[in-house]
């Protein structure tokens, strides 16, 4: 049996941290979307007990445990005792290190392409929750849907569908250590963001007046190590974005945009600035 299932980059229109827990891990308060720009996970199940092997079409991603798409098929094939051979290929158009959460998007396909391959029959919810051990945004991936994301990333309530926006998505040749940037968080200092107006506003299908309250309180704190970052988002509202901002722990900063027109003007004015740029819609 071979299936092949759509991985779509995720943006946070919104991230915020209230504190640190007890485990050291912060809580989110986050407002995320999809956008189409997508990695496709093709998985070969043999008819013969095996394990696991993962391929990438990237020389960045490891093969073995520490991919995220190979835990994803080792949750499911202890919990409910498949041992078929499988074999998963993952075709990368996600850059890796992003702040796209490419790599738990791919997990979270792998999730869903087994539930519906071995008839399962878990539901989304019950798909997140088992999703959570693999990393905090995976949860999320399981819906790609615009959602408010709370807890540990476990908590997703799902937000009406957006109306027909574009993404620019630029992605500069540096990289940034997640853990480094969460170590780094110092509560008292942060602003926090008004997630509330900005859920209110959504509900309404306002989004011109939700781009007021859509920020990332990891900024500051990644635009010190690099600030280019901060370059990059001042060239795309000076060239008309609604709003710009920077996914994740970055480095990719996105701007959305309510024309097509617009940004594709980005797009041709980020040329010799930044060469990884993509416009695509959000889902």
């Amino acid at each position: 049996m071979i299936i092949t299932e759509k991985a779509p980059a995720k943006l946070n229109l919104s991230l915020d941290t209230p504190l640190r827990y007890l485990d050291g891990l912060p809580q989110w308060d986050m407002v995320m979307i999809s956008a189409d720009l997508a990695d496709y996970v093709t998985i070969e199940i043999g008819e013969h007990r095996g394990g696991v092997k993962v391929y990438t079409d990237s020389s960045f991603l490891p093969n073995d445990q520490r991919n995220l798409a190979f835990q994803a098929a080792n949750i499911l094939r202890n919990r409910f005792h498949h041992r078929e051979a499988m074999t998963i290929r993952i075709k990368k158009h996600i850059p890796v290190a992003a702040g796209l959460g490419g790599g738990s998007s791919d997990a979270a396909a792998v999730l869903r392409a087994l539930n519906r391959a071995w008839d399962l029959g878990l539901s989304l919810p019950e798909l997140a929750k088992l999703s959570l051990s693999i990393d905090s945004d995976v949860p999320y991936c399981i819906y790609n849907k615009l959602a408010h994301v709370t807890g540990h990333g476990e908590q997703v309530e799902l937000l009406p569908q957006p109306p027909h926006y574009w993404a620019v998505i630029a992605k500069q040749q540096i990289s940034v250590s997640t853990p480094q940037i969460l170590r780094q968080i110092d509560y008292t200092k942060v602003h926090h963001l008004n997630n509330k107006a900005l859920i209110a506003a959504l509900k309404k299908n306002d989004w011109l007046a939700a781009t007021k309250y859509m920020g990332n309180v990891l900024e500051p704190i990644t635009m010190q190590y690099h600030p280019e970052i901060g370059r990059l988002k001042e060239k795309m509202l000076q060239l008309g974005a609604d709003m710009a901002q920077m996914s994740g722990t970055g480095p990719t900063v996105f701007a959305i945009c309510h024309k097509e027109s617009r940004a594709h003007r980005i797009q041709n004015g980020l040329r010799g600035f930044c060469r990884n740029v993509n416009v695509v819609t959000l889902l």
